[in-house]
């Protein structure tokens, strides 16, 4: 049997990307009906920029078995929008006079913690509905940042298989020149 150049892809929803992006939707979901105001864009802005962020690593993870640059360019996209929703959640807490947690602060370390290594969307929907604006903002915001270097780490592991292996055309033709030496 020869050896397949389609290599399968893990599951998505393995990754810790993926799940912590999910706890971002369900955040920013519950945070956007919550606190802003109905009629005001920004609701949809907010949940469309997580949503993205979701759904364009699943994309991505799935197009990558016959297209390394889509994974990329999805994954990408992802982080982008990620940001965008990172813009949001600061622009709330400094229009507002709240605080934006300093890195060092205990709440943020506290968070950072817990963010660490809670990544089932379930908790975080319980757990909003007892917290403040303020203190949503930034566990969201600290969610964005975990998920923003993963998905980083992620792209980099992919540039560097690309490099090793080669993109599609290139692992097709092997294995059809391997094929042939058979």
């Amino acid at each position: 049997m020869p050896e397949t150049f389609l290599k399968p892809k893990g599951n998505y929803r393995d990754l810790i990307a993926f799940q912590k992006t999910e706890c971002i939707y369900d955040i920013t979901y519950f945070f956007a009906h919550k606190f802003l105001a109905v009629g005001d864009r920004t609701i949809d802005q907010m949940i469309q920029a997580a949503r993205s962020g979701r759904q364009n690593i699943a994309e991505g993870c799935q197009a990558g078995t016959t297209s390394s640059e889509t994974e990329i360019k999805l994954l990408n996209v992802a982080k982008a929008s990620l940001h965008e929703l990172l813009l949001d959640y600061e622009d709330y807490l400094r229009v507002r006079n709240l605080n934006l947690w300093d890195i060092n602060s205990e709440k943020s370390v506290r968070t950072r913690r817990i963010c660490a290594t809670r990544n089932d969307s379930a908790y975080y929907r319980e757990a909003v509905k007892v917290r403040s604006d303020e203190t949503i903002c930034n566990i969201a915001i600290t969610l964005i940042h975990q998920a923003d270097v993963l998905l980083r780490n992620y792209i980099d592991r992919l540039q560097e298989d690309f490099l090793r292996r080669g993109g599609i055309k290139e692992q097709m033709y092997q294995a059809r020149v391997s094929f042939r030496r058979q």
